[in-house]
């Protein structure tokens, strides 16, 4: 008996031993998970974020992992399709989303954002023989241009309400902005409409290519956040305070954008 009664003991022990353990992997876990801050991005958006060697670079990755210091956080980047961001973000697998985003009304019913961090540009670009010659020619009556755009950006929210949308013209959805630019070198569509700074770069790697001297639309980048996630969303929007109060914000923009 003595021995059936020590055996017992030696296994609810084990099994306390066990969940104890469990515990605390777990514990450490979250601890680990607490120090950590995932940023969702896209990678094909110069200067804002890219790929150099088997690191993503730019703008954002920098004003996140600026962010994540002044939180005491080490910074993970995802690397992931544009329109996979918000998902990403709503679903818990990354805590943030940086890609040159802009606040818009449909993207605030799934996500909070903080304060902006930037301003930016849709600009259109075009052969240098083009009929296109003004932004607004692609909205006014009787248009009827097929325009390239980044698939999940504002490129594309906006052409898509403005110009598919009115029946002044189609709007063709690529994964990445440089498959909407190859489109137009090959003469597949009349024009793209991205962010101003990756058309520079796009311009400047594509001869025969010019950007239009009228913008699409001007906007405001901010970091998105899932919605039950205002604590950190007040922690940011203090970190970007003092980030552009101490100029680490402009440094970090001068750095990867030039005067022309």
């Amino acid at each position: 008996m003595k021995k059936v009664l020590s055996l017992v003991l030696v296994v609810c022990l084990s099994v306390t031993m066990l969940c104890a353990c469990g515990s605390d992997s777990k514990t450490e876990a979250k601890k680990e998970s607490d120090k950590t801050l995932s940023m969702a991005t896209n990678a094909e958006f110069p200067p804002y974020e890219y790929v150099d060697g088997d690191k993503v670079v730019g703008i954002d990755v920098d004003i996140a992992q600026a962010i994540a210091d002044k939180l005491g956080m080490k910074l993970k980047v995802d690397n992931i399709n544009f329109d996979s961001i918000i998902p990403a973000v709503t679903s818990g697998k990354d805590q943030i989303g940086i890609a040159g985003m802009t606040v818009t009304e449909k993207r605030k019913k799934s996500v909070d954002f903080t304060d902006s961090y930037a301003t930016g540009v849709q600009a259109v670009i075009v052969k240098e023989d083009s009929k296109i010659k003004d932004a607004a020619d692609l909205t006014k009556k009787g248009a009827n241009n097929k325009i390239g755009v980044q698939l999940g950006t504002t490129g594309d929210l906006y052409c898509t309400d403005d110009v598919e949308n009115a029946g002044l013209g189609k709007v063709e959805k690529y994964n990445k902005g440089a498959d909407a630019v190859q489109a137009l070198v090959s003469g597949k569509i009349d024009c793209v409409v991205i962010d101003n700074q990756p058309a520079k770069e796009f311009v400047k790697a594509n001869k025969g290519l010019k950007i239009l001297d009228t913008a699409y639309k001007e906007e405001d980048y901010a970091i998105a956040l899932a919605k039950d996630n205002s604590e950190l969303r007040d922690k940011i929007n203090n970190a970007l305070k003092e980030l552009k109060a101490d100029g680490t914000i402009q440094k970090i923009l001068d750095k990867y954008i030039t005067a022309e």
